[in-house]
């Protein structure tokens, strides 16, 4: 962690066709948007790579694009969280992290982990899945040098100088609504995501370690609804509190895509945290 812990405020994802002359100026080439989006907050959660494996081009372009302090939170692969549900995925986790993930070098973020809702806390295979975790730069490296043939790609595992990684869990089931659950976060230096949702999913704001990790999926209609100013005032006094004067660094990211409500949440945000970022327009 930093000297004194930043806030980050982005979306989840960023190339969604309803956002093109709602939110991106209209006749903005689509391979601009990623460098509109960077100018206008300072971090993005890459959602791509929860379909699929991505390749160390892709990453290290996304790098490219954006400016010196931008920051990119990771979805992990659904084929660890939902389709093999966290049970043996030594070779999946390698071959996710052989992909090209650590091509975005000092502007790789926490890992997202989000979990199905109908996966429910088992406490062997939980800790199994947060003790296979790579916890720096190195060890993620490592542990992509066990990838097998699926990995189509090329590999890349050059994990430069040797910088933490963090990661995040977003449950969706009640059952980790528990102490044992926490504390066994709190145990691997896993973030509890705050999860703000009009969905049956448990809202907890535990801080199970050094950085926090709020995911705003919209309240009222569900990936849908805008957030209002007030709204946003509120839950910039809770990140505030979080933030903790610059004692803790706090990820944001706004998952109501569908009406283009979420780049513009996120720049409201953005300005009422006073975060600093780059305006100047993508040409």
């Amino acid at each position: 962690m930093s000297e004194i812990g930043q806030i980050r405020v982005g979306t989840s994802g960023w190339r969604y066709p309803p956002w093109r002359g709602a939110f991106y100026p209209s006749g903005l080439p689509q391979r601009r948007e990623l460098e509109y989006l960077s100018r206008r907050t300072n971090a993005v959660e890459i959602n791509g790579s929860f379909y699929s494996l991505q390749r160390p081009e892709r990453y290290r372009g996304w790098h490219a694009e954006t400016p010196a302090g931008f920051l990119f939170a990771v979805k992990g692969g659904r084929f660890i969280t939902h389709l093999k549900q966290l049970r043996d995925v030594e070779t999946a986790l390698a071959n996710f992290y052989a992909s090209g993930v650590l091509a975005l070098a000092d502007k790789l973020g926490p890992f997202l982990w989000q979990l199905p809702p109908r996966l429910a806390f088992d406490p062997d295979r939980v800790s199994t899945f947060l003790g296979q975790l790579p916890h720096t730069t190195s060890e993620a490296a490592a542990l992509g040098a066990k990838h097998d043939d699926k990995l189509k790609s090329e590999s890349f595992l050059e994990s430069g100088p040797d910088r933490p990684v963090r990661h995040a869990l977003e449950v969706r089931h009640p059952s980790f609504t528990t102490t044992e659950a926490t504390d066994l976060l709190k145990e691997h230096r896993v973030a509890l995501v705050t999860a703000d949702a009009a969905a049956p999913w448990p809202y907890r704001e535990d801080q199970t370690t050094d950085f926090s990790y709020l995911r705003l999926h919209g309240s009222e209609d569900l990936y849908t609804s805008n957030y209002s100013d007030a709204a946003l005032r509120a839950w910039a006094a809770k990140i505030t509190e979080w933030h903790d004067g610059g004692r803790r660094d706090v990820h944001v990211y706004f998952d109501n895509d569908s009406n283009a409500a979420a780049p513009h949440n996120a720049v409201t945000l953005t300005r009422m945290l006073d975060l600093a970022t780059e305006t100047g327009p993508a040409q």
